[in-house]
């Protein structure tokens, strides 16, 4: 009895990206679909589209194609099913030998046009890829699981034009899901600085003036703060530049009349 996986062109295909829509939401509501697939329409999708692209009807895909971590993938029997009605292959060959960590699966396959194409996996192998003693099936199907490994590294190996980058289901589900970091992030504490009363700031200042120089002094360190204020994205607008100025002024007017009314003597005794 062959095990090749016969591929035709079925009655049942899906024509256009609605109809494909269509099936995927009427099969994801059926008792008869895998529990990967039930209640999924997107992966159902993903599954007969690349089916369509192997040469399976759409109910072959779902049965064979594995969606697993958002991959597709394809099992293992299925994937040797799919090479030899490739009518590319001319054999392929398992076997199992040796024992302790040495114990390995080995999978000899020929292409009509090629040489042949050889993988091993061992129990050693296993070990060093964190999957020996692993909770499933590779606690209770050993045996099965390193043939399945090494049957899918020879057959992509030796078929990539039939098997289009798919690996075994049997690979895809011992590859951890991508992870998501989702700690949240300390808040960052944004230094806000109060706005400063430039009137008030400088009404204050001004007014502890009591000669002329105090005052121009106060002109030259407006200048400043209007330069600094602009360098820092904190421009001062026009109109308290503007009220600040003549309060300046204001206050020097007030000085040099104080200074015009002061007796000459007095002046002297200054």
């Amino acid at each position: 009895m062959s095990s090749a996986l016969t591929t035709h062109s079925p009655v049942l295909q899906p024509s256009n990206f609605q109809e494909l829509v269509g099936f995927a939401k009427m099969a994801a509501g059926s008792d008869l679909m895998p529990k990967d697939y039930k209640g999924k329409p997107e992966n159902i999708m993903i599954a007969v589209q690349m089916g369509s692209e192997l040469g399976l009807a759409p109910m072959q895909a779902i049965q064979n194609i594995a969606v697993i971590n958002g991959r597709p993938s394809i099992w293992g029997d299925a994937m040797l099913g799919l090479v030899r009605s490739s009518g590319k292959c001319a054999s392929v060959r398992e076997y199992f030998e040796g024992e302790g960590d040495n114990f390995k699966a080995v999978c000899i396959t020929k292409r009509v046009d090629g040489d042949e194409i050889t993988s091993e996996f061992s129990v050693a192998d296993a070990k060093k890829a964190g999957l020996f003693g692993k909770q499933g099936p590779w606690q209770q199907y050993l045996r099965r699981m390193l043939q399945m490994r090494a049957r899918g590294f020879a057959l992509r190996d030796g078929y990539p034009d039939v098997l289009k980058g798919l690996i075994s289901g049997e690979e895809a589900q011992d590859i951890p899901p991508q992870t998501i970091d989702i700690t949240p992030q300390p808040k960052r504490v944004e230094q806000t600085r109060a706005p400063v009363d430039h009137i008030a700031l400088f009404r204050d200042r001004l007014a502890k003036c009591d000669d002329l120089r105090s005052v121009d002094g106060e002109w030259g360190r407006w200048g400043t703060t209007i330069k600094r204020a602009a360098e820092a994205g904190r421009a001062i607008s026009e109109e308290i530049q503007g009220a600040v100025q003549d309060m300046i002024a204001e206050r020097r007017a007030e000085l040099e009349a104080e200074v015009a009314q002061t007796p000459i003597e007095e002046m002297a005794e200054a």
